[in-house]
């Protein structure tokens, strides 16, 4: 019986698993041949018959007819009067093949075998799912929230394989419990301790990017082409698209009416803000669109040194600059040019006085504060009020008020 029941678990395996007729055959005759190894110290002399289908085996053994008292090795060789046994007719120097029963090795040679098949078939798993996932990086997977630890969580694809979503990969602001459903980008497959470990992505532009391709067919059939994607996940992204059919509209396509496909793109990415931009070699143009919303006056290249100087109106700057530096920083990341920023003056007769000239009178600190939300002279600081200057800055407005005075009397 324990030989049927051995098949049995061959055919577990064979409809759990992914693995294909002639691997099966082949792991089941390697594993009966390293248990013929351990018994008869080698395996060459045996036939090994596997029938997955019927759901057995054969082991035949092939030995030469040696004359009685002559058999130095009763593996290879059978003597003239054990091999009349089987037939009559056997002469000596011909071969002999016999069946040989499995039973016969005892219950010792079917747990190893046992044992041997299963290793054998959790390598052949995991080189299967390795390949897998590797073909598939880049792709996005669901999967179900299986375990959540504080540095990453597991996910179950729909086959049970293990990924894994580590914190860096998960967008601020991702809350996920148990078994909940998670979208994410295959990034990478590494090897650990043996075992393939699938590294998922929700802050990789590749998962934007896929998200684009979800929802605008366009992309997915190649007439609108994704240019390039920074992005500051969960904050801000942008998306440089091209046409090759002037009859659309790249960034009306990825919109969609009222923005209806974008919107479901930014509700998976927890209300990131997408600005879509029209690519174009153009690099002043695509400086001007990139540091969308803020409106350009103009632009000064230093193609040389990938550097841009851009002159905007002084309600424009800080919409230019974007909260804490991104909307500037993601403009640069797209376009490859380091961005300055300047403020237009319109009287431009009376001489305006950079910052730094005040550093006697001003603490560092405070007109670095100013610089950061993009004033760097004098006058471009007189032209905000107070109460802009203390919402936008973290100082006091009793601070704010001294450096007000401080400036003012320069120009009386």
């Amino acid at each position: 019986m324990e030989n049927i029941n051995l098949i049995d678990t061959f055919s577990e395996f064979k409809e759990l698993k992914n693995i294909d007729r002639a691997t099966m055959v082949r792991v089941l005759e390697d594993s009966f041949r390293s248990v013929l190894v351990k018994i008869f110290g080698s395996d060459e002399n045996f036939d090994v018959i596997v029938n997955i289908d019927k759901g057995d085996f054969e082991i035949w053994r092939n030995r030469e007819v040696m004359p009685d008292g002559e058999v130095e090795d009763p593996n290879l060789q059978i003597s003239l009067t054990d091999a009349r046994k089987f037939d009559e007719d056997y002469e000596v120097g011909e071969e002999v093949v016999d069946e040989v029963d499995f039973h016969k090795f005892g219950r010792r040679a079917i747990l190893t075998l046992r044992q041997n098949l299963a290793g054998q078939i959790m390598e052949l798993e995991k080189d299967h799912l390795y390949s897998k996932y590797t073909e598939r990086i880049g792709d996005v997977v669901t999967g179900e929230v299986y375990q959540i630890w504080k540095r990453e969580m597991l996910i179950l694809d729909d086959e049970g394989n293990e990924l894994i979503l580590p914190r860096a990969e998960q967008i601020p602001g991702d809350f996920f419990r148990k078994g909940e459903t998670v979208r994410a980008v295959v990034i990478r497959v590494e090897m650990r301790n043996n075992t393939p470990l699938i590294i998922l992505s929700r802050t990789s532009p590749v998962f934007l990017e896929r998200l684009f391709e979800f929802e605008v067919p366009e992309i997915y059939d190649g007439l609108i082409t994704i240019k390039k994607i920074v992005r500051a996940p969960g904050e801000r992204a942008k998306v440089a698209v091209e046409s090759y059919d002037d009859r659309i509209d790249p960034v009306g396509a990825c919109v969609g009416m009222k923005g209806s496909r974008i919107h479901g793109i930014v509700r998976e990415l927890h209300n990131e803000n997408i600005d879509v931009i029209n690519y174009t070699t153009n690099v002043q143009l695509f400086i001007q669109r990139a540091l969308n919303p803020a409106k350009v006056s103009s632009i000064k290249l230093f193609d040389d040194e990938s550097r841009a100087d851009v002159y905007l109106q002084p309600e424009e700057v800080s919409l230019a600059i974007g909260k804490g530096g991104l909307n500037i920083r993601l403009a640069s990341q797209l376009t490859g040019y380091e961005i300055d920023v300047y403020r237009e003056t319109e009287d431009e007769d009376e001489e305006d006085v950079s910052l730094d000239e005040f550093t006697d009178e001003i603490e560092s600190w405070i007109l670095d504060e100013l610089k950061a939300i993009g004033c760097d002279t004098a006058k471009s600081v007189l032209d905000l009020t107070v109460e802009d200057l203390t919402k936008r800055t973290d100082l006091e407005e009793e601070t704010i008020r001294e450096v007000i005075n401080i400036l003012k009397a320069e120009f009386e």
